[in-house]
């Protein structure tokens, strides 16, 4: 380790009084779904949060799993952490599939600075070949995978590197396990006399569809007599009552691609993969609320900053549509498919992996007692996962490091929420730019430049989306006027349009982001 004897002994003076780190990752969530955003599952554990904390409305994700997962984990744009794309070696740095080696996790900078770090569910940003999981990346525990999500599935599993035996087979669910992994973890914390930094990706709420039978239960009938277009209206009232928007925003029409539901045949159907959907998310809310609770028992709740964030915005895919399986059986595979992402999106568009509103936007909420002032507010600072390194690193006394392991760091791009805690704003970013499979947008000030790219959307089409413009077309909005995005304002504004775009070639070459053709002809040579 490159890092010298001093610097850590100063780093683990630093740490002493400082608070718990626990950061919370849903999956494949939409910017409505839990309750203090306007949703329909029962989320009371975050919706308590968010009363004891901000909830952030202009925050920012990287509009896909992976991707986000790098830049959450490395304070970093994705490309600059090496998955630019997901998994795979496209043949660049930027796009080689896989955590590299010029960057450092969250688990590597906080225990340098004395903390006991901590990792549990989803990882997708490297594997064991690769030399990139949670023990080999500055984790001290964690119970983790390789595999695909299954939510019934246990031997797919490891436990600090090694395999995991289930110690109750028949009664197993993903979602129950982490917070009993978490408590454990806690403890282990706790007797080592160190504050903790615990990072928990819950699979909850990605396809498959599975739940308990008593959880969707709960759920069923609730939604077959008032469908995804009554719901985006009733939700979009609700958060135009619960704050988190303004009531001179316009709701975004339904998706062009989604039927009314009206016209909707197997109403039934379609009922019951929204029950199993806020199934999924309330055995989330309740896990959650099991860490909270010990944390309450064991006097560590004031003294601890949880993040709760998503990785991207509702997914659309129509996985499974073709099979006969009951949704929310183990023995199922399907997802609750595009009607349904449009209504977990309101009020903006498009969806996961798009970006669109609706892709990258988050829901975040922070909360720590000892150290937020005025709990309860909502703040519309501009805010992007980046921001997570730097504020871990503001807040528990860390230093970023210049070397680590022999290689020069990428230095973070992020800047610390603190001050939003304390006073309300900060300093914060100039420009955001993003890029996911050609899917590209910048966002500076009011104004957002954005483009579809039109190749990647025909592999979509038999899941229901319409066509998009090319690569060369961007679209503009003022996000001030129209952040639901509906009034394309690029013909009207060309200078702006230029002006922006030139500031996406600066940060794409800054990142080693390329053009996504360049890309895709590599993935289709590689296939042949």
């Amino acid at each position: 380790m490159a890092l010298g004897g001093g610097w850590a002994a100063s780093a683990l003076a630093r740490s002493a009084g400082r608070p718990n780190i626990l950061l919370i990752l849903s999956d494949d969530m939409g910017w409505s779904d839990i309750g203090c955003f306007g949703g329909d599952a029962e989320t009371p554990v975050l919706d308590g949060l968010a009363k004891r904390g901000i909830r952030f409305t202009q925050f920012y994700n990287s509009a896909r799993c992976m991707p986000t997962r790098a830049s959450l984990l490395t304070g970093l744009h994705p490309h600059q952490a090496g998955i630019g794309h997901m998994a795979g070696d496209w043949g660049t740095p930027a796009y080689s599939g896989h955590l590299l080696d010029t960057c450092v996790t969250l688990g590597e900078v906080l225990r340098t600075a004395g903390y006991h770090t901590s990792q549990l569910g989803k990882w997708h940003v490297g594997n064991r070949k690769k030399g990139v999981m949670p023990d080999l990346r500055g984790f001290d525990r964690s119970w983790t995978r390789e595999g695909k999500v299954d939510y019934f599935k246990h031997d797919i599993y490891e436990l600090d590197g090694k395999p995991w035996v289930c110690p109750d087979p028949g009664s197993f669910y993903s979602t129950e396990e982490m917070d009993r992994q978490a408590v454990g973890f806690i403890d282990d914390a706790r007797k080592q006399d160190k504050p903790f930094f615990m990072y928990a990706a819950y699979d909850a709420a990605h396809w498959p569809l599975h739940a308990r039978p008593e959880d969707i239960e709960k759920y069923r009938g609730r939604f077959i007599n008032r469908g995804w277009d009554k719901m985006r209206a009733e939700r979009f009232e609700r958060q135009r009552e619960l704050g988190v928007v303004s009531r001179n925003w316009k709701l975004q029409p339904r998706d062009p691609a989604v039927p009314a539901w009206d016209e909707v045949k197997e109403k039934e159907l379609w009922d019951l993969k929204m029950a199993v959907y806020c199934a999924q998310i309330d055995a989330m809310d309740r896990s959650i609320g099991r860490i909270v609770a010990h944390l309450k028992k064991t006097g560590q709740l004031e003294n601890t900053l949880v993040f709760f964030l998503q990785d991207n915005g509702a997914c659309p895919e129509g996985i499974g549509q073709k099979r006969a399986e009951e949704p929310g059986t183990p023995e199922s595979y399907v997802a609750y498919h595009m009607p349904w992402a449009n209504l977990s999106n309101t009020p903006f568009k498009l969806y996961k992996h798009f970006t669109g509103e609706g892709g990258i936007r988050t829901p975040m909420i922070a909360a720590w007692p000892k150290g937020i002032a005025k709990p309860g507010r909502t703040s519309s600072e501009l805010g992007h996962l980046v921001d997570i390194m730097a504020t871990c690193v503001d807040v528990s006394g860390a230093m970023y490091p210049r070397n680590f392991n022999g290689k020069k760091i990428t230095p973070m791009e992020g800047l610390s929420l603190d001050p939003v805690f304390k006073t309300g704003t900060r300093k914060g970013h100039e420009v955001f730019c993003w890029e996911h499979e050609g899917n590209r947008a910048v966002r500076k000030g009011k104004w957002k430049l954005m483009s579809r790219y039109e190749d990647d959307v025909k592999l979509y089409q038999a899941w229901g989306f319409p066509k998009a413009g090319r690569t060369v077309e961007w679209e503009l909005y003022d996000m001030e006027a129209d952040p639901t995005e509906i009034h394309d304002l690029s013909s009207s504004h060309p200078e702006v349009v230029a002006a922006l775009a030139k500031e996406y070639g600066a940060w794409a070459e800054q990142v080693g982001a390329v053009p996504y053709a360049e890309i895709s002809a590599k993935g289709k040579k590689k296939k042949k």
